[in-house]
């Protein structure tokens, strides 16, 4: 009986419709990714053992290592709202235009009679805009505080849109504690008794109880 040798079936993968379909994915990535934008000051955090994460939905008060004050909020349906109120309440008359600056911009440190100037300007000069920091007054109430207008009427914008915002503090190593001291009695003298500090972590000493106890997780 002659044998007969089956014919041999050779498979072809298309390469070119697989770098068709992942360059369309990285271009989809490419283009929905949002990136935070720079901040515009730098601060060197002091470390501490603590993992707790910054929680979502924060407004952020920095205070740089001259003891400058910076206002953030990552809530931009809310920050929307935020800079209406805050344009018409402190007669900036801001345009639409200069309200998207605002709302799509990182942290900024400026006393309200600067804000128009700052947002007029293209967002590559904001980067190196002289911040003057927002004026914290001895008064500590909202009404004559910049920093406590800022902070009350964020409040009311993330409340107003379902969302109450948590407030974090981020300083600088080399702050000195009395410009600290002003930003947290800004926040006691409007009746805020809660916010988080934010540090850097650092590794947790052998031999502690909090070491034993991460141990055992």
């Amino acid at each position: 009986m002659s044998k007969h040798k089956l014919p041999r079936k050779s498979t072809h993968i298309d390469m070119t419709a697989m770098c068709d379909v992942a360059f369309l994915l990285l271009t989809f990535f490419m283009l929905a990714t949002k990136f935070k934008p720079d901040e515009p000051v730098v601060v060197k955090t002091p470390s501490s053992t603590s993992d707790i994460i910054l929680p979502d939905n924060s407004i952020l008060l920095t205070v740089d290592a001259k003891g400058q004050v910076f206002f953030d909020y990552d809530n931009k349906k809310a920050k929307k709202a935020l800079i209406n109120t805050v344009s018409q309440e402190k007669g900036l008359n801001l345009t639409e235009e200069e309200k998207a600056a605002f709302v799509n911009g990182a942290s900024f440190g400026l006393p309200f009679n600067q804000m128009k100037q700052y947002l007029s300007i293209p967002p590559m000069e904001q980067k190196s805009y002289a911040f003057t920091g927002i004026p914290v007054d001895t008064s500590y109430v909202a009404a004559t505080n910049e920093l406590g207008y800022w902070i009350q009427a964020a409040r009311t914008a993330g409340q107003d849109e379902g969302h109450p915002p948590r407030i974090c503090i981020k300083c600088d190593a080399s702050t000195v504690y009395p410009k600290v001291k002003d930003v947290i009695k800004t926040l006691t003298k409007n009746n805020i008794d809660r916010f988080n500090l934010l540090t850097s972590l650092e590794a947790v000493p052998e031999g502690t109880d909090l070491f034993k106890e991460r141990s055992k997780q």
